[in-house]
């Protein structure tokens, strides 16, 4: 069941700075006189939108790229992980995805679809690469295609997103498989946690937003969908 909360951002436009819910009051000292009361609240996405600068996107960005900081915005939301629980994760994406993104991820935490982890480019070091084998999910990098040092990834743009890269590996057009751990993925017909089949709530999420699935290339990218296609 899709939230209240995502349902109003395909209605809203996104301000840069952009409070959803919290999860509750904060908490009080502990009574020690009696038993803690039993905490009913339902976990929620939690979402918090906020403009970034040059220095918290470290080498992740650099002069020249096709987006300014000022375009990009930082997501901070829960997400399920493999291990059952709610966990804090952060995605930097130009300004004009972050609704969409909130939606897909929206829908992705209302069927607690897990996310292995989601950190920002900045903590790799701008590495696709290192990002890529610790199964991280993640969107803008200003970077060159991997595998492809001749054209320049649409992450550069930050209107792009990686999604569980180890169960949903990228195969170059040399054959070349990213991460190497992602080959035991490659057989589609497995049923793994975590895994992007199509059909599924993030290929169905991504396509009511209009992002396209790298999943149906001929050299594919389960891992990948972008606003444009590429």
């Amino acid at each position: 069941m899709i939230t209240l909360r995502a349902r109003a951002f395909l209605a809203l436009t996104v301000p840069a700075a952009l409070l959803l819910t919290a999860l509750g009051p904060p908490s009080t000292a502990a009574d020690t006189r009696r038993e803690p009361a039993l905490d009913t609240r339902e976990p929620a996405l939690d979402a918090r939108v906020s403009t970034v600068l040059a220095r918290d996107l470290g080498r992740s960005w650099h002069p020249g790229c096709p987006v300014a900081p000022s375009g990009l915005r930082l997501i901070r939301m829960n997400h399920w992980g493999f291990d059952g629980r709610v966990h804090a994760g952060e995605l930097v994406v130009r300004e004009r995805a972050v609704r969409p993104m909130l939606y897909v991820f929206g829908r992705a935490f209302d069927a607690r679809f897990p996310v292995r982890r989601m950190r920002t480019m900045a903590a790799y070091g701008g590495s696709d690469v290192a990002a890529m084998k610790a199964d991280n999910t993640s969107a803008f990098n200003c970077r060159a295609v991997t595998g492809d040092p001749s054209r320049l990834s649409q992450h550069s743009y930050g209107d792009a997103v990686d999604i569980n890269t180890l169960e949903n590996p990228y195969v170059d057009r040399n054959g070349r498989v990213y991460p190497a751990a992602g080959a035991a993925y490659l057989d589609r017909r497995r049923t793994a946690k975590g895994m992007i089949k199509n059909g599924d709530v993030i290929t169905t999420a991504m396509r009511e937003v209009g992002w396209q699935w790298g999943g149906r290339w001929p050299a594919p990218d389960y891992q990948h969908f972008s606003a444009n296609g590429r």
